[in-house]
């Protein structure tokens, strides 16, 4: 049974006008039954005191799985009482999973509900971004423990890691030749070449900065790969 949620008034401002609200879908996850409902309640808190203090609680290290070095946003929260010890624990760690999507961001509404699952029923917090800057699906909110877990449930139904840190990320294509006229090569296809001669380079770190590419088919540039890629296809 889910927890009760904790008084977050500063949060709770961001509900009121006519636009849809990032906290009242927290507030409905931290609220849900499921594993890692009681990270978002605490995720919550969290943030609630930071707009109070004014300060940040996040940072970074290492988390990561097996055969990797990368692809796994590492988040440990700093946010301690007068005793060392962790204010909201739930909230402790709160990671994020980049897996690769398919080239074109083509789904069946089954893989999604699959994915969804997957994340939640291994401890995931539910909630999950379709798709980052760098294209990838962002699975939100994993601990070290539950990390491996989950990157192997989805690598069983056809998921890689993405990248991240100073490696090349994971490209993007538009939708291209599977459903627009304006079209003027197989997106798809340029997408999937980049992606197998540069996977060892996404999964491995091994570069001073970040690198990204990102496929549009005509000159309309979709996916802004001028403007948001280092290497425009």
């Amino acid at each position: 049974m889910a927890k009760e949620l904790y008084n977050t008034p500063n949060l709770d401002e961001l509900e009121n006008g006519p636009w849809p609200s990032f906290v009242t879908g927290l507030k409905r996850l931290a609220q849900d039954d499921h594993a890692g409902a009681s990270m978002v309640r605490d995720v919550l808190a969290t943030l609630e005191t930071s707009y109070v203090t004014k300060k940040g609680y996040w940072k970074g290290g290492t988390v990561g799985v097996i055969g990797y070095g990368g692809g796994v946003i590492p988040r440990f929260n700093e946010l301690k009482d007068e005793n060392g010890d962790y204010k909201f624990k739930d909230a402790a760690e709160f990671h994020t999973l980049r897996i690769q999507p398919p080239a074109g961001m083509h789904y069946t509404s089954d893989l999604l509900r699959t994915m969804c699952d997957t994340f939640v029923d291994n401890g995931g917090s539910g909630l999950i971004a379709f798709h980052g800057q760098s294209g990838d699906i962002m699975f939100q909110g994993a601990t070290e423990e539950t990390t491996q877990t989950i990157f192997n449930e989805l690598n069983e139904i056809g998921f890689d890691m993405g990248g991240a840190g100073p490696a090349v990320r994971t490209g993007m294509s538009c939708v291209g030749a599977a459903r627009c006229e304006m079209s003027n090569t197989n997106e798809s296809a340029a997408l999937r070449t980049l992606v197998n001669a540069f996977l060892d380079d996404m999964h491995r770190p091994a570069l001073p900065y970040k690198m990204k590419f990102k496929v549009s088919g005509c000159a309309n540039d979709c996916m802004n790969s001028i403007e948001r890629s280092d290497f425009a296809t």
